[in-house]
């Protein structure tokens, strides 16, 4: 079996994030890291490696030459390669050209599996995976809190407001799993040696045949202003109606 997984390098999420004067996430004012919940998806793919034999694994990802950080993280973790789509024409592209660009790129992989964390930390989508199994024209099941391959098929759960959903499909197929999945492992010293030695295959958008998309279609960011300080809450001294007055204030912010 092979399995792609798709690795986003994003703004650290513990520091603040701003804005370029383009409108965009401005990601040299903080420091980069492999989206955590792009690792989950790896260690989805990893313990299915742990499990059967014959499992290879890719990372894959579209970004600037400093993504290259996060497919070494991948690689260390245990990928066997990766992919990496670079081009500055390719810079500010929204979810369908990102789409396109990576089904492009795994067009010719021969992968059974694609794993995609659900959202990004930084764009909050949570489309780019569906519309690469519609590109590719796969199945997609998602977002999943647990997987499980079964041969030459996978099933999983999925859990909205009214009830717990299982699916399945057979491979070749397109997931998007949750946090729920479990926490991804750490690499090892082994690890984080031999990943300087992996393969990484690089494309520009020519050598995918990209040059024609247009991306500059999306959204188109006007204004933004930086979040306010917070203020001072609501104190309400206990004087003998305390509770109602805390009933009130409750109801008229609609918490209750």
């Amino acid at each position: 079996m092979k399995i792609a997984v798709l690795i986003k390098q994003v703004p650290d999420t513990e520091e603040d994030r701003h804005l370029a004067p383009s409108g965009s996430v401005d990601r040299s004012a903080s420091e980069r890291v492999a989206d955590e919940i792009t690792e989950r998806a790896l260690e989805v793919a990893l313990k299915e490696k742990d499990a059967a034999k014959g499992v290879e694994i890719v990372a894959v990802t579209m970004g600037p030459a400093t993504a290259t950080e996060a497919l070494r993280k991948a690689l260390s973790m245990g990928a066997d390669s990766a992919i990496h789509i670079v081009d500055d024409s390719l810079a500010g592209s929204d979810a369908l050209t990102t789409a396109k660009a990576l089904g492009a790129g795994l067009r010719d992989a021969n992968v059974d599996v694609i794993i995609a964390g659900n959202e990004s930390t930084d764009g909050r989508g949570g489309v780019v995976p569906a519309m690469l199994a519609e590109l590719l024209g796969l199945p997609f099941l998602g977002p999943l809190n647990t997987v499980e391959f079964t041969g030459s098929s996978v099933r999983g759960e999925r859990q909205n407001a009214e009830c717990t959903q299982e699916l399945a499909a057979a491979l070749p197929a397109v997931l998007s799993i949750t946090e729920r999945t479990g926490e991804a492992r750490f690499p090892k010293f082994k690890g984080i040696m031999t990943a300087k030695r992996k393969p990484v295959a690089v494309y520009k958008a020519a050598d995918l045949g990209l040059g024609g998309i247009n991306h500059s279609v999306g959204n188109l960011v006007l204004g933004a202003n930086k979040r306010p300080a917070r203020g001072a809450g609501t104190k309400i001294v206990d004087d003998g109606n305390a509770a109602a007055r805390l009933a009130d204030y409750l109801s008229t912010e609609n918490l209750i």
